[in-house]
Parts: structure tokens; sequence; C-alpha cells
């Protein structure tokens, strides 16, 4: 990972979810994909090793019980392909799901402290998930802690039961 400011061709100009296996989800989690892919979008690093060809396009799809990342340049030249599992993201994610969940059910009575304290265990599994990501990426392709981050919110929309 890396903390310099990102290039215009070091990074993503448009992710892409594969509609065959990325199914269409409720409302909710369609905004949640939107807002995923637009932050993605606006602000990252994304460097594939050797390459300074970019922008580049993301296509997500989903097989089996992995994730298949496809890299594009602007032009549609392939540039890489790769998948990781979702096995070591499952338990973060069922517990980032459940503090979430309580986050949302605390805004509406518990006192602010509590909201607090929730809040600070759900960013604390979020980061644990940016950190799970950017290791998974790490060999692959070049990114920032930011961009992990970003990525890990996009997976966690993906897998987001409404």
């Amino acid at each position: 990972m890396t903390s310099d400011a990102p290039s215009s061709t070091s990074r993503l100009y448009e992710v892409l979810l594969d509609g065959a296996s990325i199914g269409r989800g409720t409302p909710d989690q369609e905004h949640e994909r939107a807002v995923a892919i637009y932050d993605l979008t606006s602000e990252n690093v994304f460097s594939p090793p050797g390459r300074d060809d970019g922008p580049f396009s993301l296509r997500l799809a989903h097989q089996e019980t992995k994730l298949t990342f496809d890299i594009q340049t602007k032009a549609g030249e392939p540039v890489g392909n790769f998948s990781i599992s979702m096995t070591p993201f499952r338990a973060l994610l069922k517990d980032y799901f459940m503090v979430c969940e309580n986050y949302y059910a605390a805004i509406r009575t518990a006192s602010p402290r509590q909201i607090e304290a929730i809040d600070r265990e759900r960013a604390a599994l979020h980061n644990e998930g940016a950190e799970l990501v950017a290791a998974r990426f790490s060999e692959r392709v070049e990114i920032d802690a930011g961009t992990a981050r970003r990525l890990f919110t996009l997976i966690s929309s993906l897998y987001w039961k409404a």
C-alpha cells in the first residue's frame, strides 16, 4: 500500500458489477452499492504492477465462494484478472453487519455515549476489513489505505442483506 496522492494513471475511473453473477438487490442494497462505487471511483489509488496505462476499469463478479476482479484500461485492453476467497471475510462481515444493525437501532434509543461506543466498534471492524482487503490485494494491485476501506465498503454492500 502507498500513501502517495494518486496520479491520473494509477486510479479507477469506473467499477462495474457483473449482472449475471451479482444479482440486483433491494432498492436499499442498490443504493448502498451505488454510493460505495461512487465513493471508490471518486478517490482511489489503484495501480497494477508494471502498468502506467490507467486509469482502469474494474469489473466484479461472484463465482462460487470467490469475488473476481477483472481489470481493463480505459481503451478496453485487458490488464489482469484475479479472485479472492470470501471465506476469510465471512465472520468479519457477519460481525460488521450485526454491529451496524446495533448502531442503527441505538440511534433511536441509546445515549450518545452508547452510540459512540458502538460506532467505535463498527469503525474497528471496518478497519479490520480494509486490512484484509489490502492483504488480499498486496501482490496484485497497489492500493492505499483509503482505497482498501472503500473496497471493503463495496464488498460489504454486495453481501449486505437489507
